[in-house]
């Protein structure tokens, strides 16, 4: 095993990393909302919507992202979208924006749940004294819910941004460049698979771990405040 490639072909890991995060910041505000929307729509009395809601998450919860991205981009890939460029990689909008359009759903399905559980969690009381005050349902879930319970799951959003970096790998089957792939092309390029694999991997883990202090400290922070 040989890191003698580093020096020439780094490039593709910071690129790749560039387009990851890239992907992970656009899934995580997309299935976000996506997740708020479902949830709220789960809590309607209508029906029909909660059918096709639940319908909808229980089929991107229970099969594997892979078979989704595949199915994706076979639906929505081969557009003529222009291409961008990072540093020395170039990314076919083609393939990226179905890749994040498809982990966006899927990350959406878990955040319902996620949003549903953290409007729960802020006291009845809270919803009582809104309407007691005169303020219509939507207005208080809008208004005096939602805001609580945004406390509640920022902690779980930046836990999806973590999963999300290291799921966005998934995308390589789609020819999408991010770090997984950069590390495909250095192996091809340099007849060498484990190593550009590990350095991938160990790449992934210092990512994801720094992001994974910072994020426990904005979670000790965030109780802080709200102990207060």
């Amino acid at each position: 095993m040989s890191w003698s490639f580093l020096p020439e072909y780094l490039p593709y890991f910071n690129d790749g990393m560039v387009f990851t995060l890239i992907i992970s910041l656009f899934v995580v505000l997309f299935g976000t909302i996506i997740g708020v929307l479902v949830a709220l729509g789960k809590m309607s009395k209508i029906a029909p919507l909660r059918w096709i809601l639940n319908a909808y998450i229980e089929i991107f919860r229970d099969t594997p992202m892979l078979v989704q991205i595949m199915v994706g981009y076979a639906i929505m890939g081969g557009a003529n979208w222009p291409t961008v460029h990072v540093g020395i990689l170039a990314e076919d909008l083609g393939r990226l924006i179905p890749g994040i359009i498809i982990i966006s759903l899927n990350s959406g399905a878990y955040m319902a749940e996620i949003v549903r559980a953290g409007i729960e969690a802020v006291p009845a009381g809270q919803r009582e004294a809104a309407y007691s005050l005169g303020i219509r349902p939507s207005q208080a879930m809008w208004n005096v819910i939602l805001p609580q319970a945004v406390r509640n799951i920022l902690p779980a959003v930046g836990n999806e941004f973590i999963t999300i970096i290291k799921d966005s790998s998934l995308l390589y089957t789609i020819g999408v460049m991010e770090v997984f792939n950069g590390a495909l092309t250095v192996g091809t390029m340099t007849y060498q698979t484990l190593s550009p694999m590990l350095f991938a991997s160990l790449y992934y883990f210092v990512v994801c771990f720094a992001l994974s202090r910072l994020l426990a400290r904005f979670e000790k922070k965030l109780g802080r405040g709200y102990a207060k």
